[in-house]
């Protein structure tokens, strides 16, 4: 009788390391640029691929995901963490094998961005699946880690690298590489339940087909937008507008960002279940809406960056959110539902940083400029809530 006890803290375990493991491989190598420029000589312009690899990647296998209906989840998730393990301890290796380096960089990439994006769709359906109380509070505390994954492949690289030197960083990559391969057989090993009976998930075109869904979408593109506008241009914007160098602005930046991020998402995670989650997430869009305005429109630069910090703090429960709000309203969705939410969340994410870049050039390179643009995706959130609650009252 004993064996037949489930032990789910370990499955909670598991994914939490999971999206440790997400953190790890699209925050590390950004912070590799300038050993890349230095060892393999290649222009800095070109190395803006990386970042666009890794989100076509993961937005492919995102894709790809939407597509099947019955995935096998543990076989799945266990080549998550071996493909992140692979990129990562890759990225030692690799690159000086071919004649340009650049290619080897950008297999090693395109290598852990399938892990990436089978963790994004993968996780979140495991926790909902569990018999945890709370399910809102779950989801929103296995997204801190996320977070508190970024802090720490941001504050350890930095820290090995002023201790041992840039150069040595092929060693550093191949311990961040020994956390997924270590989670291999925790997920190898815990209990694991489908999200939905075989075969009962509805499919890709059954998702799209339904109009409310497409709400659902348009609200997990701006939660997207809304979290990677601010998390990818802090740094060049306490560089710019605190006058502070690189490495600093690595730490005061997407970390501080990162950190408060995590710090909203884990209050949720304890306290949320006495709270209504659309109502909350309201909220937090006006709140998003008025610290990106005071980013983009304070003339006191420290005033600005505190607006920077506290926006982590709105979107945090903007992307988790998103997916428990859903999955509540569409409880047959199963692995497409996911899938397809994780690829908006990307195409979120791909699309409110390359507006700032736009807003950013048409100021006249000024960043606060385009900050006020992507101001406009808190608010389509907060729109899309609006409709959702509308559609949700018609129909009782």
């Amino acid at each position: 009788m004993h064996n037949r006890i489930k032990d789910y803290n370990k499955t909670k375990q598991a994914c939490y390391l999971g999206f440790v493991t997400q953190a790890i491989v699209a925050n590390f190598t950004p912070l590799l640029f300038l050993a890349f420029h230095r060892e393999y000589k290649i222009p800095i312009a070109s190395l803006a691929l990386i970042p666009a690899v890794f989100y076509i990647v993961q937005l492919i296998t995102d894709l790809l995901c939407a597509k099947f209906k019955d995935i096998d989840y543990r076989k799945s998730i266990i080549a998550s963490e071996i493909t992140a393990a692979l990129g990562l301890a890759g990225l030692a290796f690799l690159p000086g094998m071919f004649h340009d380096p650049m290619v080897g960089i950008l297999i090693c990439v395109s290598v852990y961005a399938v892990g990436s994006g089978l963790i994004e769709v993968l996780c979140s359906p495991i926790i909902e699946a569990c018999p945890f109380p709370n399910k809102e509070g779950m989801m929103s505390l296995l997204h801190s880690f996320y977070c508190w994954g970024a802090v720490g492949v941001i504050v350890g690289s930095t820290l090995f690298f002023t201790l041992f030197g840039l150069e040595n960083w092929r060693i550093l990559a191949c311990l961040w590489a020994l956390l997924p391969l270590y989670n291999i057989f925790n997920f190898a090993t815990c209990p694991i339940e489908p999200i939905v009976q075989d075969s009962e998930g509805m499919s890709m075109s059954q998702l799209l087909g339904n109009r409310t869904f497409w709400l659902f979408l348009i609200l997990m593109v701006a939660a997207g937008a809304s979290e990677s506008s601010m998390a990818q241009w802090t740094s060049a914007f306490a560089e710019a507008s605190l006058g502070v160098d690189k490495a600093i602005g690595d730490l005061a930046g997407p970390c501080g960002f990162a950190f408060c991020m995590g710090l909203g998402r884990m209050w949720y995670g304890k306290k949320g279940q006495k709270l209504d989650l659309s109502a909350y997430m309201t909220g937090a869009g006006i709140l998003c809406f008025v610290t990106y305005l005071t980013a983009s429109l304070s003339p006191i630069p420290l005033v600005a960056f505190a607006g920077c910090m506290i926006s982590g703090l709105a979107v945090g429960i903007m992307w988790p959110g998103s997916i428990s709000l859903t999955s509540a309203r569409m409880p047959g969705g199963g692995t497409a539902l996911f899938a397809l939410l994780a690829l908006a969340g990307d195409m979120g994410g791909t699309l409110g940083p390359s507006l700032v870049g736009v807003g950013t050039q048409a100021g006249n390179n000024n960043i606060q400029s385009g900050l006020l643009a992507a101001s406009v995706f808190p608010v389509i959130l907060v729109i899309c809530l609006i409709c959702i609650r509308r559609v949700r009252k018609s129909k009782e």
